[in-house]
Order: structure tokens, then C-alpha cells, then sequence
């Protein structure tokens, strides 16, 4: 068997998600059939992680084993001219057996983008441009940078973020699951460190980025509404430590829209898969 890992970008817009689903285009779905098309295997490439509906990817990485043996550069092309242009192989390589994109990832990096509607320096509000809006939040409040960025230093260092975690039946089924020693699912573990995090103005955007040991569903959708009520200013900076320690979802603020998240990048013991 041949072992692979894939770096692949893709737009979110028109999926279900990564995890394949019955009757619903997912990223997982569209790559499946391509490898099928391309090798004549059926196989279910292993996600670094499974990215909602409508989120993007910079930087996913996917593993797998084929029997097919093929250059690298070759599947790399005719998987692209397989996929739908959404989605694009950005690099393909061969990986020893040991390797998996979800158990084998050391951190991970998510960015999320919010145009903001109204700032101090415009007068009058702004438009968000209909080719901006599926990869941005189109915020309608002015908010604060600075309160942002304090209340943020808040969620760095290791914590149980479950204030933080969608709250929802089937959480137990999406990413970060955790393995006991027999390596059945147990569902995942509330605690995460994030390592850092910041916020800052990028090419006309507010731009938070968050990097992490793991995250949580809806974990990093839901910090950044919160983060936005501080910055309009219907929370208090101070009250993220009360939020943390409260371990309730309603206590926190609302989930931002997915168009805005986008997988940055991921990190493994050789080094970092970068954004492209």
C-alpha cells in the first residue's frame, strides 16, 4: 500500500462540510469520488479535521492508502482536473504508514474574517461587496479592536472551553474526538490550550487568528461572537474569565457565521502545512 497525505484548499460555499453525508455535497464526498475516478479504489480520505458547512480551508490536510502506485506530481493533476474547482489539490506527497491527518496533527490554526460595516474613520456605512460576503462576516456593528484584543488574552493557556462548544447532541461525532486506550470514541475532551491568538487589521478586514492544540465544534464561530460583543461593547472584557469558569454554552456570546472561518493551517512534528 502506498500512504498519502494531501494538502487541499477549498472553498465552502456550496458544501455540507468535510464529513461525507447521505444525499448532501461534502468535501470528503467530492474527494472520495475523485480518487475513485482517478484510481478505481473506494476509499474515505481522513480529514484533519471536519470544517462545518459553509467553512473554508486554506490548508486542510487528508491521508489515505492506495494500492494504484503513481507519482505524486501525476495524482496531484488529475485529481485537480477531477475535483470541481472549489476544491484544489495544493500539494500531494508520500507519508510513511504512521501517519494520520487528524492523530498525527500537533496544532492547528483557524482565521476568521469580519468586514465591518461601520468604523470610526468612515463617515458613512459600508458596502460589503457580493464577491467579499460568502468569506467574511458582514458586520453591522462598529466595534473595538483594542477590548478585543484584551478580552482575548483571556482565552490563551489551557482551559475547558465547553462555553465554548456547540451545544448539540452529536457533538460526540465531529472533530477532536476523543480515544480511550481500546481507541474507541469518547466524545471530546472540553480542555484545549490555545497557544496564541490575536486580533488584527488585514487588507481591509478585522481578522482574528487562533492557534491551538484542538477546537471544539462551533468553538472558534463562538469565541469570535463573543469577542464581538466586547467589541460593540455589550460585554465586558473582564467577564470571559466568568464565561470560561460558568462551563454553560448560554453564558457565552452568539455563534458567528460560517462563511467568515476559514482552517488556516495545520502542524505536524516535520514541520507546518502553510496556509496557500
Amino acid at each position: 500500500m502506498n500512504h498519502w497525505k494531501l494538502t487541499l484548499s477549498y472553498d465552502g460555499t456550496l458544501f455540507h462540510g468535510w464529513q461525507v453525508q447521505p444525499e448532501l455535497p461534502t468535501v470528503q464526498g467530492a474527494l472520495a469520488l475523485a480518487l475513485k475516478y482517478v484510481t478505481g479504489e473506494s476509499i474515505l480520505p481522513q480529514g484533519s479535521g471536519r470544517t462545518d458547512s459553509g467553512v473554508h480551508a486554506l490548508a486542510q490536510v487528508t491521508s489515505f492508502a492506495l494500492e494504484t502506485s503513481i507519482p505524486p506530481a501525476n495524482l496531484q493533476r488529475a485529481l485537480n482536473r477531477a475535483l470541481p474547482p472549489s476544491i484544489r489539490i495544493l500539494a500531494a506527497e508520500l507519508v510513511d504508514e504512521s501517519f494520520h491527518a487528524r492523530h498525527s496533527a500537533r496544532r492547528k490554526t483557524y482565521e476568521y474574517r469580519i468586514f465591518e460595516r461601520r468604523t470610526a474613520a468612515s463617515p458613512s456605512e459600508r458596502i460589503c461587496s457580493p464577491f467579499l460576503a460568502p468569506y467574511a462576516w458582514d458586520c453591522r456593528w462598529q466595534l473595538a479592536i483594542e477590548p478585543m484584543q484584551e478580552a482575548s488574552k483571556y482565552l490563551c493557556g489551557t482551559h475547558d472551553f465547553t462555553s465554548f462548544a456547540a451545544s448539540d447532541p452529536e457533538r460526540g461525532l465531529r472533530e477532536e474526538e476523543s480515544d480511550d486506550t481500546n481507541g474507541k470514541a469518547q466524545g471530546p475532551n472540553p480542555v484545549k490550550t490555545l497557544l496564541q491568538a490575536g486580533w488584527a487589521h488585514e487588507h481591509g478586514l478585522l481578522v482574528y487568528r487562533v492557534t491551538g492544540s484542538g477546537f471544539l465544534h462551533h468553538m472558534v464561530r463562538n469565541i469570535v461572537g463573543t469577542l464581538a460583543d466586547v467589541g460593540r461593547g455589550s460585554l465586558a472584557v473582564d467577564e470571559i474569565p466568568r464565561i470560561l469558569a460558568a462551563r454553560d454554552r448560554t453564558d457565552a456570546g452568539p455563534t458567528a457565521p460560517a462563511c467568515g472561518l476559514f482552517l488556516h493551517s495545520v502542524e505536524y512534528d516535520s514541520g507546518i502545512t502553510q496556509s496557500y
